[in-house]
């Protein structure tokens, strides 16, 4: 298979229509590739009597996300594996392992750089991390979290870390940080439970000089802890601009398993949204499509994994497609909602974050 010069394209640059055509036959070759390479996924389609001659995009066959913590899933020797991520986890827990190639490192870094663009410019901006330095988490914290922290610094300069080994805001260097940027565009990235505690609950007003009304947070890994405590997306936004004066706030939603294709909130209509790079389907009960608005499992599906087959995932994920409204973004992209994980699945420990 000759791999996508990513290069090439913008993540929100195709109307729908050409977007439809161009994935469709590019997310065929994927599948063609990884039963070609992968011996498991190709024993799966095999016994699965799933065929290649794919009509629809909803005919592309799916791997259930356990799979991923099951089995050792890739489409390469083992000896040209780069890199492997593994998804985060609670004590006990299986993690999935996601195995790449130099190439499909550095295609999950452009595609990721292209789609971060479009929310904070080419320019790297000053960063503050509401988390704690990954040197100091302990093993249980490692995997995807610190790989998400990691990842998503290389945009960044002027690193801040908010929380010390102790996990305690540093009011200290924030005050330092804030004196410098606050009357500039910096950027904040954490997880959203995480954020919400530490930049909402725990906050202390009188202990900083400085408002974050120039900040540009960028948030996701779950909202199960926001949930248990009964906060919207709105609300969640609200109270971070009154408290904070924290307008441009971007929630982002993403697998370890699909690194680098993620999917992030449109400004204006606050949906998420699909790039030139994924799509999403949503299934009911019995895996057959739902219709738009209608809730299900959100099936993703990415153009970058190459090395291990990981281009079309059923998550244990609920969600449902919007199509309602008018908004700039749906001339490009698909439009949804997540609603939170499947009650009695197993909990990937990132929706605790």
């Amino acid at each position: 298979m000759k791999n996508i010069n990513f290069k090439n394209f913008e993540p929100f640059s195709l109307s729908k229509k050409e977007k439809s055509f161009f994935f469709f036959n590019e997310i065929k070759k994927l599948t063609k590739h990884h039963y070609a390479n992968s011996k498991e996924y190709k024993k799966i389609l095999n016994f699965t009597n799933k065929k290649n001659d794919f009509k629809h995009l909803d005919e592309i066959p799916f791997l259930p996300i356990y799979l991923f913590k099951e089995y050792e899933l890739m489409s390469i020797s083992k000896d040209k594996v780069f890199k492997t991520l593994n998804s985060s986890g609670t004590s006990g827990q299986k993690k999935s392992k996601i195995f790449l190639d130099s190439t499909n490192a550095q295609s999950q870094q452009l595609v990721l750089s292209k789609i971060l663009t479009n929310i904070i410019g080419s320019r790297r901006l000053p960063m503050l991390i509401v988390d704690k330095n990954p040197k100091n988490f302990s093993k249980s914290e490692l995997s995807a979290k610190s790989a998400a922290i990691n990842g998503f610094s290389i945009f960044g300069r002027d690193h801040l870390y908010l929380l010390n080994e102790k996990s305690e805001i540093d009011y200290l260097n924030l005050n330092i940080f804030l004196e410098k940027y606050a009357d500039k565009s910096f950027l904040i990235f954490g997880f959203t439970s995480i954020v919400f505690k530490n930049l909402f609950s725990d906050i202390k007003l009188k202990k900083i000089k400085n408002n974050f009304r120039n900040g540009i947070l960028m948030h996701g890994g779950g909202w199960k802890k926001i949930e248990n405590i009964k906060v919207s997306s709105f609300e969640y936004k609200k109270k971070l601009f009154n408290k904070l004066k924290l307008k441009h706030i971007y929630n982002y939603y993403g697998l370890v398993e699909q690194t680098g294709s993620i999917f992030i909130e449109c400004k204006y209509c606050n949906y998420l949204t699909t790039s030139v790079f994924s799509e999403i389907i949503i299934r009911d009960k019995y895996l057959n499509v739902a219709k738009n608005g209608k809730k299900g499992f959100i099936q993703v599906m990415s153009l970058l994994p190459t090395s291990y087959p990981g281009h079309s995932i059923l998550t244990e994920d609920i969600g449902e497609i919007i199509s309602k409204g008018n908004c700039i973004c749906s001339k490009y992209s698909t439009r949804f909602k997540v609603h939170g994980r499947l009650p009695l699945s197993e909990v990937r420990g990132c929706s605790d974050i």
